[in-house]
């Protein structure tokens, strides 16, 4: 296939290769992607292929590149192994929103120049991408309007894009508690696995802090927890390298572009079972109220699906109160609690002998469940009433 370049508008043009134009099968005239995908069925010829051949199966992959986190930085796709940039022809906010989007990122808040993240795109990098417009809904940049006939443009004229830093989840599945399991972070809503080149401890203690779990403690293999991520699952991080000072995972250098693994590589970590700290509030004093529960630093509501008195005396017997009494609804105490804040347990199910409600088994996937349905409880309060 071939494109066109020329010197100037009165100069011969002179035929290059790019997999983002193609000839017309008898005349060797470019024809542009859009107008070239309708039109191959209707040329069938044996060597000719439309261009949607090369997008169909898998979107390009994207990325930013040279900016102080991954959600920033001069915005790079990739096509067919080989990664380059786009001209910033027509670049805006709406573009830049559906790139934030696809990366799973925050809002967009910017469209600087791609030549203010250093180092600069290498002179012979391609450029991809004349022109994107993007309606702004779309959930990948591939989605949108594209002009890929590289024409007019240079890396002087790289689009860059700046959003939000929106950390991705992180969690620990398939381990005994919430504190130990196979690794997995959140990207746009899907869930995918680390893979364990270079996982250590120092990464450990990042995802255990992020947690809000205890100390690490170990990195086995992710195949340890049951069931085994499933072969449909994707593999998000080839390798993290945190320096173990950092309060996230996604602070620590990572390589995405996972090139070299399989879940048999899923990176797994043992952290320290630590107890968040519970407490009854809104209530006449502290052994009675609405039940919340901290992690990292945030508080949250726990649901009242099978809440029950063995589990309120559990709590009851953590907070230093007397025996329980009751188990009301938290929506008792006022003010409620806030729309936003979060729900961090579902349900909870103690033998009612535990002295701390970490100790019980407990479900955290809050998948149903509102603020209308906090639980409460009452405690005995000649233990431990509010001075």
């Amino acid at each position: 296939m071939e494109s066109w370049s020329s010197s100037s508008l009165s100069s011969p043009l002179t035929p290059t290769f790019s997999p983002f134009s193609s000839p017309h099968p008898e005349s060797g005239r470019r024809t542009p992607r859009r107008l070239h995908t309708c039109l191959s069925a209707l040329w069938a010829t044996p060597d000719l292929q439309p261009i949607s051949h090369f997008f169909a199966e898998s979107s390009p992959k994207v990325r930013l590149v040279g900016g102080p986190h991954r959600c920033e930085g001069r915005v790079e796709v990739e096509r067919n192994g080989e990664w380059g940039t786009v001209c910033d022809d027509s670049w805006n906010m709406k573009d830049a929103e559906v790139l934030c989007r696809e990366l799973g990122c925050g809002a967009a808040k910017g469209t600087p120049s791609g030549n203010l993240y250093k180092p600069l795109a290498y002179e012979k990098q391609k450029i991809f991408i004349q022109e994107v417009n993007c309606n702004g809904t779309e959930d990948e940049l591939i989605k949108c309007d594209q002009l890929e006939d590289v024409y007019d443009c240079s890396h002087s004229e790289d689009a860059g894009a700046i959003c939000e830093k929106s950390s991705p989840k992180v969690r620990l599945v398939g381990g005994p508690h919430r504190c130990e399991g196979r690794v997995e972070v959140e990207r746009n809503g899907e869930w995918g696995t680390v893979c364990d080149d270079g996982w250590n401890m120092k990464d450990a203690e990042v995802l255990c802090r992020e947690l809000g779990c205890g100390a690490a403690k170990g990195t086995p293999s992710g195949n340890l927890y049951k069931p085994l991520a499933d072969e449909k699952q994707k593999i998000f991080i080839q390798e993290v390298n945190c320096n173990g000072t950092e309060d996230e995972l996604i602070k620590c250098d990572q390589l995405e572009d996972v090139y070299d693994c399989s879940h048999s590589e899923d990176a797994g970590a043992i952290c320290e079972k630590s107890s968040p700290k519970v407490r009854l509030v809104r209530g006449p004093h502290r052994c009675e109220g609405r039940v919340e529960v901290e992690r990292n630093g945030e508080w949250g509501t726990v649901c009242d699906d099978s809440w029950n008195m063995k589990d309120a005396e559990v709590l009851c017997r953590e907070l230093g109160c007397g025996a329980a009494k009751g188990t009301p609804s938290g929506n008792l105490y006022k003010p409620l609690a806030d729309e936003k804040q979060k729900i961090f347990i579902r349900e909870v199910n103690c033998n009612g002998t535990e002295d701390e409600l970490i100790k019980c088994d407990q479900l955290e996937d809050v998948y149903d469940c509102s603020h209308s349905e906090d639980a409460g409880a009452i405690c005995e309060s000649e233990y431990g009433r509010a001075q």
